[in-house]
């Protein structure tokens, strides 16, 4: 798959595990960052399957960026994934549906417990969408959530700096 990416980022409300509740699939993710200028370079393993990823930089805000995604033998992904710089974001992705959108929410382990994010993919910039109850604040463009920028700027660093129902 690639073209144009266009997603919208979110911290979720924690109180009561709403999002669990209301996800119809959930999986497991491991995922590192080869070093690149100009891309960011991902590879993920996502249950039984893997990927290669690349995004370009955004230049509105992280909204849009042009995004390569192939799977690849699992083989494969474990040889690059000793190419990854930083160590590893390990989480779980659950998918919930709301109104034709289906939003991903992760939950991360490790250095980034506590932090539960949900972002959704849209057709345009200024396309329509319904927020599940438990998706609150927009960090779209804020680069400390970005999955690359956590490895080396963990949220138990931060977690602080947020507040506390999403935490």
């Amino acid at each position: 798959m690639s073209g144009l990416e266009i997603e919208r980022k979110f911290l979720v409300r924690k109180k009561g595990g709403e999002y669990k509740k209301a996800a119809f699939s959930v999986s497991r993710i491991k995922q590192g960052y080869i070093p690149a200028d100009g891309a960011t370079v991902r590879i993920r393993v996502r249950d039984e399957k893997a990927f290669l990823t690349i995004k370009s930089h955004s230049l509105n805000g992280g909204l849009t960026r042009y995004e390569f995604e192939q799977e690849i033998p699992m083989a494969d992904a474990e040889q690059l994934l000793n190419l990854c710089k930083g160590g590893f974001i390990d989480k779980s992705r659950y998918l919930v549906q709301s109104g034709k959108h289906v939003f991903e929410v992760d939950e991360f382990y490790g250095d980034n417990a506590g932090l539960v994010m949900a972002e959704v993919e849209l057709a345009s910039e200024d396309e329509p969408y319904e927020k599940p109850e438990f998706v609150g604040k927009e960090v779209t463009g804020d680069r400390r959530f970005r999955n690359s920028s956590l490895l080396s700027f963990p949220f138990a660093l931060w977690s602080d700096t947020i507040p506390e129902e999403y935490r």
